[in-house]
C-alpha cells in the first residue's frame, strides 16, 4: 500500500510546522494550506487519505471545509482543529461529517491516536455481514445505509427503537464496519449497575481506594481504549454520573477512583434507550448538554410490525439458528400466517422466543400456527420498559407462567416416560438433545 497522504489547512505557520513534523515522523506525506481557498484547490487537484483542518481561516472557517468535503471528497476523513472547551464547534463539526476533533493546544499523543485512527478507513470495505442485519424491506435498506455512513466517522450515535428492535446488533455493526474493528466492542447496560459502584464500574479504581477495593480495576472506558463503549438503556443514568460521563466524552481523559490525575482514553461512544431523551430533558431528569453530545447522530431502528416484508425472512433465519442435527423446522401455511397477523409488541425478540418455544414444543419439523401460541390480535399489547426484554402486565405474566407450567408439564412427563434418559425424552418431544438441555435449565428443573 503506498505511503498515506495527509492535508494541513491552517493560517497560522507554528501550527502547519507542528502537524507536518509529527505526521511525517507517523509515515505520512503531507501537503499543508493557509487557508480554505488553497486548501479547497489541493483537494481538487490531489487525493488525500486525511485531511486536518483549523476551524478558524482567513476566508472561511473549517466547517465550510467539511461541508463542501462531503460531496468532493466524500471518501477523505476530515478532522477538525477546536479551540479548547469549544463543545458547540465540536458538535457542529461531526454533524457536518466530520471524523473527529481535536482540541487546542493539541495534544500530539491524541493526535496520532486520531490519525492512526483514521488511516485504518484506507481500504475498508463494508465488513458488516448484512446476513446478521436480516430483512429487505425500505426500513432496513435505510438502517444499513446509515449504519455504513456513521461506522466512518467518530462521532457519537445515539440509537433509538423499542425494546426487542436490535439496537446492541446495530451498535456491534456500527463498530464492525468502522476503523476500531480490530479493538474491543464493550456493551454495558446502565439499569443495571448499582448507583453506588457507577464511578469505579466505569472509570476503574485503585487497590485501597475505598473498602472493598482490593485491587486495582481498570473500569469499562479502560477496557475500550482503542474500541468502542456501548451505553445501553442510557437514560438510565443517574444525573450525578451524567456530569462525569459528559466530562470524559468532552475532555477524552478518565480519573479512576483514587487516583490524582487523568489519563487520555480513545474510545468512541454509542449509546442507547428505548425512552424519549428529549422528554426526559424537559422533564429535568436528563442533562441536556450531555444530551447534545451523544446524539450527534440519531439513528432509529424500527419497530418489527413496520417490518412486515421482513418477518418470515426474519423467521426462516431464527429457525436455521435452532436446527439440529441438519433439518430445519419449516414454518406452516397457517405459521407463517398467524405470524403476520400477529403484531409482535416485544418485537424481533419477542418472535425469537416464540419460535424457540414452537421449536422445543412441536412435534416434529413442520411449525403450525397452534405451536406458535401467539395471543390474539385484539389484545392489547404488554408494556416494554427496557431492552432486557418486556415488562410484562399482569396479563402477560400471568400468560407466561401458563406457557411455561405447559412447556414443564410435557418435559417432566417425557423424562418420567423415559425414566430420566434425555436423549429419549428429547427424542419422544421431538426436538434436539441441546434444545431439551436448555429448556431443562431455564425451566429450573435440574
Amino acid at each position: 500500500m503506498a505511503q498515506p497522504r495527509a492535508l494541513i489547512v491552517d493560517d497560522e505557520a507554528d501550527i502547519r510546522e507542528l502537524l507536518t513534523i509529527t505526521l511525517r515522523r507517523m509515515q505520512i506525506d503531507t501537503e499543508a494550506a493557509a487557508d480554505l481557498s488553497a486548501g479547497r484547490g489541493l483537494m481538487r487537484e490531489q487525493h488525500f487519505d486525511l485531511c486536518l483542518t483549523d476551524m478558524r481561516l482567513p476566508d472561511g472557517n473549517g466547517l465550510e471545509l467539511v461541508e463542501w468535503m462531503q460531496t468532493n471528497a466524500p471518501d477523505t476523513p476530515v478532522a477538525v482543529i477546536t479551540a479548547h472547551g469549544n463543545v458547540e464547534s465540536a458538535v457542529q463539526a461531526l454533524k457536518l461529517g466530520a471524523f473527529d476533533f481535536v482540541s487546542k493546544p493539541v495534544d500530539l499523543t491524541n493526535l496520532r491516536r486520531l490519525v492512526t485512527t483514521a488511516l485504518r478507513l484506507r481500504g475498508i470495505e463494508d465488513s458488516s455481514d448484512d446476513m446478521q442485519l436480516i430483512g429487505s424491506s425500505r426500513a432496513m435498506d435505510k438502517v444499513r445505509q446509515t449504519i455504513a455512513k456513521v461506522a466512518r466517522s467518530q462521532a457519537p450515535v445515539h440509537i433509538t427503537g423499542e425494546s426487542g428492535t436490535g439496537k446492541e446488533l446495530v451498535a456491534r455493526l456500527i463498530h464492525e464496519s468502522g476503523p476500531r474493528a480490530g479493538q474491543s466492542f464493550v456493551p454495558v447496560n446502565c439499569g443495571a449497575i448499582p448507583a453506588e459502584l457507577m464511578e469505579s464500574e466505569f472509570f476503574g479504581h485503585t487497590k485501597g481506594s475505598f473498602t472493598g477495593a482490593v485491587a486495582d480495576k481498570e473500569g469499562l472506558f479502560g477496557s475500550a481504549d482503542g474500541g468502542t463503549l456501548f451505553l445501553d438503556e442510557v437514560a438510565d443514568l443517574p444525573l450525578h454520573m451524567q456530569v462525569k460521563l459528559l466530562r470524559a466524552i468532552q475532555e477524552k481523559a478518565i480519573r479512576p477512583v483514587g487516583e490524582s490525575t487523568e489519563r487520555a482514553i480513545d474510545v468512541r461512544v454509542l449509546s442507547a434507550t428505548h425512552r424519549d431523551l428529549a422528554e426526559l430533558v424537559a422533564d429535568g431528569k436528563f442533562r441536556e448538554d450531555l444530551y447534545y453530545r451523544i446524539n450527534v447522530i440519531e439513528l432509529t431502528v424500527p419497530p418489527l410490525r413496520e417490518r412486515e416484508d421482513d418477518m418470515l425472512e426474519i423467521a426462516a433465519s431464527l429457525l436455521q439458528r435452532h436446527a439440529s442435527g441438519g433439518t430445519t423446522p419449516r414454518l406452516s401455511d397457517s405459521g407463517r400466517e398467524a405470524l403476520r397477523r400477529y403484531p409482535f409488541p416485544g418485537n424481533v425478540r419477542e418472535l425469537e422466543n416464540v419460535l424457540e418455544r414452537a421449536v422445543t414444543l412441536s412435534s416434529g419439523n413442520q411449525i403450525n400456527a397452534d405451536d406458535l401460541q401467539l395471543r390474539d390480535k385484539g389484545q392489547p399489547a404488554r408494556d416494554i420498559d427496557d431492552d432486557t426484554g418486556p415488562a410484562a402486565s399482569t396479563d402477560d405474566s400471568t400468560l407466561t407462567e401458563k406457557l411455561d407450567d405447559v412447556e414443564r408439564d410435557a418435559i417432566v412427563r417425557a423424562l418420567e416416560q423415559t425414566k430420566y434418559n434425555k436423549t429419549a425424552a428429547a427424542k419422544l418431544l421431538g426436538i434436539s438433545f441441546r434444545a431439551l438441555r436448555y429448556r431443562i435449565k431455564k425451566l429450573g428443573l435440574e
